[in-house]
């Protein structure tokens, strides 16, 4: 088992880059080391945090208890016929690597999603989505343990319960389970999803008028570092807001008022709205507080601009959801898990 260490400061582990601590750390590398980590005392005396990327999380203080760091990796074709290929993933993997991976062996379906940052890990936790495609159109099975037996436990699709950057995994069974692998069925004969409009723009000024997988990837990932700031340089979470959901009376009268919203229809009956657009209209992009910041390019995105705390981060992202129900009477929810 990897060494268990004490008072590890946490500010490498979050793609937020945020000043945190924890009583104790360690890394798992083999679900072996799991089993014995769960029999000391040190597991099972202190509260628990799994991380894989940090790139959905915001330490809003230190934490008290042990940090486990999921290293779990491996990456196999379970089975392959001429149609499609069932891949199984450890959680530890970096998602974008799992998709360049999946796009050098011609395997359709993730290529949408490439460049969003963090572990495979997360990706069922939150039925991870971009550009007109979620995990779960082509997830098939994870395995994962529970956190007290050790216990395997297969979750199917219909288990894990997906919704919009939603699962069983952040509800019901939220710090349950360590997922160990995952599992998705791609296909071998490739049909692209060119829906989402930009993705749309971006082939068209590259002069690609039949797409391949590696055509639609690369130009997602043009798109997302024109818009999005890179971890590395500056701290960030992604979309730290989840596009809210309205009934169809309440978009309506938004309608009215602002003809220029943007929304989309649901199969519900229901409308999407464009969580960054509503910020967007509140003025405030490049709105600061403390050191944390709103993207000036995309204002979906909150920043560590100049060494803000996760308190002035916390704090902004509240500032942001008061001023867009005081403008729409749109209640924002924070997609990003706090601690």
């Amino acid at each position: 088992m990897s060494l268990i260490r004490e008072k590890q400061k946490l500010r490498s582990f979050n793609t937020f880059g945020i000043e945190a601590s924890c009583d104790f750390f360690t890394e798992i590398n083999s679900i072996d080391e799991f089993k014995t980590l769960v029999n000391t005392e040190t597991y099972k005396n202190n509260a628990k945090l799994i991380i894989g990327g940090g790139s959905n999380l915001l330490f809003t203080k230190d934490f008290s208890g042990l940090v486990i760091k999921n290293n779990l990796k491996g990456l196999e074709i379970v089975s392959e016929d001429a149609e499609t290929a069932t891949v199984k993933v450890g959680a530890g993997e970096v998602w974008h690597d799992f998709v360049m991976w999946c796009i050098d062996k011609n395997f359709c379906g993730l290529e949408n999603l490439s460049l969003i940052p963090g572990c495979v890990g997360a990706s069922p936790m939150q039925n991870i989505g971009a550009y007109g495609v979620e995990i779960k159109e082509v997830f098939k099975e994870l395995e994962a343990y529970d956190m007290v037996t050790a216990e395997k436990r297969i979750f199917t699709k219909e288990e894990c319960h997906f919704g919009y950057r939603e699962s069983v995994f952040k509800r019901e069974y939220k710090d349950k389970y360590l997922i160990a692998s995952v599992e998705y069925v791609l296909t071998k004969n490739p049909k692209v999803n060119v829906s989402y409009g930009a993705i749309t723009s971006e082939l068209e000024a590259a002069g690609v008028k039949f797409p391949t997988i590696k055509d639609v990837s690369e130009a997602v990932i043009r798109i997302r570092k024109s818009k999005l700031p890179d971890p590395a340089e500056t701290g960030n979470a992604g979309s730290f807001f989840k596009n809210p959901e309205i009934s169809k009376e309440k978009h309506d009268q938004l309608k009215r008022d602002f003809p220029e919203i943007v929304s989309y229809p649901l199969p519900s009956g229901n409308f999407k709205l464009a969580a960054g657009w509503l910020i967007e209209q509140c003025g405030l992009k490049g709105h600061e507080h403390k050191g944390a910041a709103v993207h000036t390019k995309q204002a979906l995105v909150l920043i560590n601009k100049d060494h803000a705390t996760g308190k002035a981060v916390f704090e902004l992202s509240g500032y942001v959801m008061q001023k867009v129900f005081d403008k729409f009477g749109v209640t924002l929810e924070r997609e990003v898990n706090i601690i």
